[in-house]
């Protein structure tokens, strides 16, 4: 359903986007899983890197050995892989090196108060740059204050999300987003890429 809506906005002229989906414990166990998504990526005429599939640290810790086997199939197909919540749970740094991940996103809890928390500040900072020293995207996740959004541009954090950009829309509302986003992103001074 998300690649399918995918294809009907570029179809409506809006390209260069790319799709993330949550992939959950019961999917990653299903033999199928890459076949189908090698599947959906074709018939929905998509380049593989165009899917971006999101996967939570509960399924590298409870299951390293099968998610590291499926992830690397996944990755191999030119499909891009991000790591949820980081800097939440266990977020073992061991895993960075092992699995094949293309980004980080980093938990609202730590944007949230990004500007006010001089550890959390810190943090931010940290994951950034040890991101891009291993030639990881990083997104931050929850910004909501034009604050945020600054400190993030210094921090030269790549992508942004958050209620600042837009709320939660149904796919037909989101046409309108993305029309105003494209009249001005020539005017926007930072260097994000909204997701």
């Amino acid at each position: 359903t998300a690649c399918t809506q995918l294809l009907a906005w570029q179809n409506s002229g809006y390209t260069g986007l790319r799709m993330a989906v949550n992939l959950s414990i019961r999917q990653l166990s299903d033999a199928n899983l890459v076949p189908s998504i090698e599947h959906i990526v074709q018939i929905c005429e998509l380049e593989p890197e165009q899917l971006e599939l999101e996967i939570t640290e509960s399924l590298f810790v409870d299951h390293a050995p099968e998610t590291l086997n499926v992830l690397q199939k996944i990755r191999v197909r030119g499909v891009t892989l991000s790591r949820d919540d980081f800097v939440t749970g266990y977020s073992s740094l061991s895993y960075l090196k092992r699995f094949p991940i293309d980004t980080l996103k980093i938990d609202k809890s730590f944007i949230r108060d990004v500007t006010e928390n001089p550890d959390s500040a810190a943090i931010v900072d940290a994951v950034v740059a040890m991101a891009h020293r291993l030639s990881l995207n990083v997104v931050a996740e929850g910004v909501e204050t034009q604050e945020q959004l600054t400190f993030l541009n210094i921090a030269e954090c790549d992508i942004v999300q958050g209620y600042l950009l837009g709320r939660p829309a149904e796919p037909d509302a989101l046409i309108a987003l993305l029309s105003r986003q494209l009249n001005a992103s020539s005017h926007h001074a930072g260097p994000f890429k909204s997701s």
